[in-house]
């Protein structure tokens, strides 16, 4: 399936916990001010790629214990991405997502590819980056309004549960 990047990282150590994938979609509707990746808001910028192609990197270095899903927006592409999380998934790796949408209005929006990728997310980054609440302190986010909102417990508690970096 086709995919619009910004590139791709192999091996990332600062969008999750452990050596990542990370995936940088192209293209952002949000445009916050002071975002550290502006040149990913252009939805006719960055290269055309396919979901193959990211996949066939999966697996290309053992250390690898995750794919993080990042941007630009991932649930504007959220389609091509859930082939990507279920590959990854597949081989046993972990699925993060950073969006700037809140888990509330993906939910109240109940598209059924956002719905999916939804599903396949094990920690989900959410909420947009706003620059007077930044803060260097956080754990794998910019802004104090943002939340590592562990999926798993919150699909089985039926409400929000963050993130626990000891018990991950």
């Amino acid at each position: 399936m086709d995919i619009r990047l910004a590139g791709i990282v192999p091996e990332s150590i600062v969008d999750g916990p452990g050596y990542r994938l990370a995936v940088f979609v192209q293209g952002c509707p949000h445009g916050c001010a002071g975002c550290h990746n502006p040149e990913t808001h252009d939805f006719a910028g960055g290269y055309a790629s396919t979901t193959e192609a990211i996949i066939a990197k999966l697996g290309a270095n053992p250390l690898v214990r995750g794919v993080t899903l990042t941007g630009g927006e991932p649930m504007m592409q959220a389609q091509a991405l859930c082939e990507v999380a279920q590959a990854a998934r597949d081989r046993g790796l972990n699925v993060w997502c950073y969006t700037g949408f809140t888990l509330e209005a993906l939910m109240a929006e109940n598209r059924p590819d956002r719905m999916r990728l939804l599903g396949l997310v094990d920690v989900l980054v959410d909420g947009p980056y706003i620059a007077h609440e930044r803060s260097l302190d956080l754990l794998y986010c910019g802004s104090r309004n943002q939340r590592l909102i562990d999926m798993n417990r919150t699909r089985e508690a039926g409400e929000i549960r963050l993130f626990e970096p000891d018990v991950w």
